[in-house]
């Protein structure tokens, strides 16, 4: 009894460990990303990620998704585990009113360095799989939300309108790019979760006449 006592404590203090480990990167401060809350156009150059395509509700798949995601990532030698260097996971989905949220295809995904050029064995979860792949930018607009994923409606509101104002429409999927949200096992606090949401976008072509 008493060494499977002494089993147990080890392993838990080996999965706290590892949690730990793991949730090290907790993502920027209120104070640090704050201007991002006024819309702004930018330039941003490819990245490559690791991907999944998984389709169905976010809420639903994308948790596996994106444990699948970090469990790969984690096992990769020479990426970022923390730090300024560390990126945030993002996602892309068409955002389409009259498709049901059931049948949206997202694709999920962690950035990782140039110098990553295969994947480690296993990288797969039943009907999901790991790829590598780049994913294109270009000029793009984005908008940081504070608060809760279910209440973006206003800030993506805002977003396109400042687009309109600009003379600037949408090109592309929307985005959500992960600065701060729940742990690897808790929700963490909702309401301070920081996402940018982002779109590629292009100049509006006025018709003319002759």
């Amino acid at each position: 009894m008493k060494i499977l006592l002494i089993i147990v404590v080890v392993v838990a203090v080996l999965l706290v460990g590892a949690v730990v480990w793991l949730g090290m990167p907790k993502g920027p401060s209120l104070e640090e990303v704050g201007h991002l809350r006024t819309p702004q156009i930018l330039e941003m150059a490819p990245q490559q990620v690791l991907q999944i395509r998984a389709k169905g509700d976010p809420n639903v798949v994308g948790k596996a998704a994106f444990g699948l995601l970090m469990k790969t990532y984690f096992r990769l030698k020479g990426v970022p585990k923390g730090g300024p260097d560390f990126k945030a996971p993002r996602a892309r989905w068409p955002i389409q009113a009259q498709i049901p949220k059931e049948d949206w295809e997202g694709l999920y995904a962690m950035p990782v360095p140039e110098s990553v050029t295969q994947l480690p064995e296993n990288a797969q979860d039943g009907d999901l799989e790991v790829e590598l792949t780049t994913w294109e930018y270009g000029e793009v607009a984005q908008i940081l939300h504070v608060g809760r994923w279910d209440a973006e409606v206003p800030t993506v509101d805002s977003l396109h309108g400042f687009l309109r104002s600009q003379g600037y429409q949408i090109s592309g999927l929307h985005e959500e790019e992960y600065l701060k949200g729940p742990g690897f096992l808790f929700a963490g606090t909702p309401e301070k979760y920081l996402t940018l949401i982002r779109y590629p976008v292009e100049k509006v072509v006025s018709g003319g006449g002759s």
